[in-house]
C-alpha cells in the first residue's frame, strides 16, 4: 500500500468498515455471561446490539445450549437465516474455523476435519464470507496471555491452556486450493485471514496463478504464538507488502486490540473487536462487544473519519464481485502483471 502526504487525512480515506467478533468460541459462557450468547435468541440480540452500535461486519460463531462451540451446519444455517431478517445489511462472515473449542477436559483443541470445512460452501442461506487460513501452522492463542488476561476465567485450568497452547490451524496447499474453488463456486467470497507476510505472498501466488479471481478482503492476525505478534514493525511490514486495490483489517487479541485498531483507524486501515478478540477494557476492566464497538465509533470521530454504513461496507469489500482471469484480478488488485513469455527485466505496472 502506498501513502501519500495527505494519506493520514480522513476525507482522502475510505470509511471504517467495524468487524464485530461477539461470540467467543474460545471462551466458557461462565467467563463473561454478560456478553457471551448462549441461546439462539441471545446469539441474534447481540448480532442487533453489535450492528446498532457502529459494526457492519459479523464474525460469526454459534454455540451450543451446553456452552461449547457449535460444530452442526444446521445450527450456522439457523443463525444465519434469523440474521438475514433481524441485521439485513449487516456483511455476514462466518468463521472458517467452525469450532476449536475441545469438546470436554482435556481434549485436543482442534478444527474439524478437511471435509466438513468444506461444507460451509453449502450453507443456507448462504454467509456473504467465510474466512479461511492459509498455510498449516501454529497457533498457539497463550503464548501473549498474561496472567491478567485469563485471571478468573476458564483458561486458568491448566488442561484447558494446554489445548489451545498445542493447537495448529490445518491450512495445506490441496484444501486451500478445493476450498477457494467451492466457495467461488458458491457466490462466497473468501476473506483471508494471515498470520504473516509468507502467507500473503502465498495469497499473490493463488492469484497469480487464477485459483482465486476475486476481491482482496484480508486479516492481519497479530496473536503471535505461530503469528505475527502485535508489533507495530510487524504491522507496517506487512501493510507495505499488501497491493493498492485490497481492503486490509487489523486484528490482535487482548489489551493491545485497542491501540492497535487505533493505529488502524488512523492509517485508513479496518477495525476488528469483540469478545473472541479480548474480554478486557481497561486493566482488570471487562469491556462487552458492543462496548468496544461504541469505543472505535468514539476514537474514528475524534480523528474525523466516517464508519461505513452496511451499504457502503458492501461496496467497500465488493461483495458479490468477481473477476474474469488472474490478468484482471492482479490489474484490479494492483499488482504487478505476470511476466509475459520471453520477457526479461523487472515486471511493472500496465
Amino acid at each position: 500500500m502506498h501513502f501519500h502526504d495527505d494519506a493520514l487525512f480522513p476525507e482522502c480515506q475510505e470509511k471504517l468498515i467495524i468487524t464485530a467478533a461477539p461470540y467467543g468460541p474460545e471462551w466458557e459462557p461462565e467467563d463473561f455471561p454478560e456478553d457471551l450468547p448462549l441461546t439462539m435468541d441471545e446469539h441474534v440480540q447481540q448480532a442487533v446490539d453489535c450492528y446498532e452500535a457502529g459494526a457492519t461486519v459479523l464474525h460469526i460463531h454459534v454455540r451450543e445450549l451446553d456452552g461449547k462451540g457449535s460444530k452442526r451446519l444446521s445450527k450456522f444455517n439457523e443463525l444465519l437465516s434469523r440474521l438475514r431478517e433481524a441485521v439485513p445489511d449487516m456483511i455476514l462472515q462466518v468463521g472458517g474455523s467452525i469450532s476449536f473449542a475441545p469438546e470436554g477436559e482435556g481434549v485436543e483443541a482442534k478444527w474439524l476435519s478437511d471435509d466438513v470445512r468444506h461444507m460451509l460452501a453449502e450453507l443456507d442461506p448462504k454467509p456473504d464470507q467465510v474466512t479461511i487460513a492459509i498455510n498449516t501452522s501454529q497457533m498457539n492463542i497463550m503464548e501473549l496471555m498474561t496472567a491478567d488476561d485469563i485471571a478468573g476465567t476458564s483458561m486458568e485450568r491448566p488442561e484447558l491452556a494446554v489445548t489451545y497452547r498445542e493447537m495448529t490451524v490445518p491450512a495445506g496447499p490441496e484444501w486451500v486450493e478445493e476450498h477457494l474453488r467451492r466457495l467461488q463456486a458458491a457466490g462466497i467470497q473468501p476473506h483471508f485471514q494471515l498470520s504473516s507476510v509468507p502467507q500473503l505472498e502465498t495469497v499473490e501466488r493463488l492469484i497469480r496463478r487464477g485459483i482465486y479471481t476475486g476481491p482482496l478482503n484480508l486479516t492481519w492476525v497479530g496473536i503471535g504464538g505461530g503469528f505475527d505478534g502485535p508489533n507495530p514493525y510487524n504491522i507496517m511490514n506487512f501493510v507495505q507488502r499488501v497491493p493498492d486495490g485490497a481492503c486490509l483489517t487489523l486484528e490482535t487479541l487482548m489489551r493491545s486490540v485497542l491501540p492497535v485498531n487505533t493505529m488502524a483507524i488512523a492509517m485508513g486501515l479496518h477495525t476488528r473487536c469483540g469478545n473472541e478478540d479480548t474480554l478486557w477494557g481497561r486493566k482488570g476492566e471487562k469491556m462487552t462487544s458492543v462496548e468496544q464497538i461504541r469505543q472505535l465509533v468514539r476514537l474514528a470521530d475524534e480523528l474525523g473519519r466516517e464508519v461505513a454504513t452496511g451499504k457502503e461496507a458492501r461496496e467497500i469489500y465488493r461483495i458479490g464481485e468477481t473477476y474474469r482471469d488472474a490478468d484482471e484480478t492482479l490489474a484490479k488488485l494492483g499488482y504487478a502483471p505476470n511476466r509475459r513469455p520471453g520477457q526479461v527485466g523487472f515486471t511493472h505496472h500496465g
